[in-house]
């Protein structure tokens, strides 16, 4: 991890960016987190539109948890931002497009190449991200993960035993391989979905929901779009991090 750069907001949030390998990151620090004592950290994962179009809803959500005392972390996802393309998940964009303006179904094997390559390269980003993340002596556990492609957390929640507690966007496609590993996942859960959202399988977002074998899990829904989500909802998912990360 090599930090590039670095600012202090005015809430007295220490951002730095930095680059682990040549992926580049942003991490945030509460005023408080020092050696002696470490914050919390929570991975923000996020949406698969680039680190720059996306960090003013990051950054605000990295300040809301800076308040409550919790670091904050997030990497570029593969094939966003300036990282090189994906040429199969470009393809499959190209197939989703298409079959979302004729109306038809969006099939499996769309959904497959859409997302499993994503998740198979980005689970262990997030993990090497972490190791390097948890070396910093102002940050220690417990960690949280928040946001994002639900099938990455949905992974990440399986292989990494450092993450003790996630909150998940159901606002993403949904491969049916994921359904198995979601029996697998045991920790507590806060998921947020748009009941109305136009890009998302709502059925598909509610059987994942069901299948996940956590026994403490809570489904948040709320009237509205993709971009619509409520800022209590926000706050409910802050309450949920309060709860489990300190």
């Amino acid at each position: 991890m090599h930090f590039t750069s670095e600012q202090r907001l005015d809430d007295a949030v220490l951002e730095r960016a930095f680059t682990l390998g040549e992926i580049p990151g942003i991490l945030w620090t509460p005023g408080s987190a020092c050696a002696s004592a470490p914050a919390p950290l929570i991975l923000l994962s996020p949406p698969p539109l680039g680190l720059r179009k996306a960090y003013p809803r990051l950054v605000a959500r990295a300040r809301h948890s800076a308040a409550d005392g919790f670091a904050t972390a997030t990497i570029e996802l593969p094939g966003s931002g300036d990282r090189p393309r994906l040429p199969a998940a470009e393809r499959a964009h190209a197939d989703l497009r298409r079959a979302m303006e004729a109306g038809e179904p969006v099939s499996d094997e769309i959904i497959d190449a859409l997302i499993l390559p994503l998740v198979d390269k980005a689970v262990p980003e997030w993990q090497a991200a972490l190791d390097a993340l948890l070396s910093l002596p102002e940050l220690g556990g417990p960690v949280g993960y928040s946001g994002g492609v639900i099938s990455i957390g949905t992974r990440l929640a399986v292989v990494e035993p450092r993450i003790s507690a996630a909150v998940l966007f159901a606002g993403s496609f949904v491969p049916r391989a994921m359904f198995e590993e979601a029996r697998q996942v045991t920790i507590p859960l806060h998921v947020l979905l748009q009941w109305d959202d136009e890009g998302n399988d709502r059925q598909a977002a509610l059987d994942l929901f069901d299948a996940f074998g956590s026994e403490e899990k809570t489904l948040h829904a709320n009237m509205g779009g993709h971009t619509g989500v409520p800022p209590f909802a926000g706050d409910a998912a802050a309450q949920f991090f309060t709860r489990h990360l300190k």
